[in-house]
């Protein structure tokens, strides 16, 4: 179990790649508390400023969710292309627990056994 922590710990594109998800959580997070801030200032009088703070605080939560987006997608293509996402083939005796049906009612029904299984890619 002790490999499994060291083989685990995020490299230095998974920890940015978690800092931006985390910063446009704050961000969306943080929209209606500018929505209410912008409400105040515009009862105050201040108006254009009031537009101003909460058109800023939605403009920056869009391009934080874009960029955690766009970065998160990039670094699952790395990780499905690369070989640090490693597959487990199950052999058959793990699947104890699952038992095939013996027979069913379905006539165009092909049965294949384990040796006829290929891999999609």
């Amino acid at each position: 179990m002790t490999g499994w922590y060291a083989e685990r710990t995020p490299d230095r594109p998974a920890k940015a790649m978690i800092a931006v998800t985390m910063l446009a959580l704050l961000l969306v997070a943080a929209v209606p508390v500018a929505l209410l801030a912008a409400v105040v200032m515009m009862m105050l009088g201040y108006v254009v400023g009031g537009l101003a703070l909460f058109g800023g605080s939605v403009l920056a939560a869009a391009i934080a969710v874009a960029l955690a987006g766009m970065s998160g997608m990039r670094h699952l293509r790395k990780l499905l292309s690369g070989g640090s996402f490693r597959v487990v083939r199950l052999d058959g005796s793990q699947y104890t627990d699952v038992a095939e049906p013996e027979g069913t009612g379905y006539t165009n029904l092909v049965q294949l056994d384990r040796s006829e299984y290929t891999e999609v890619r």
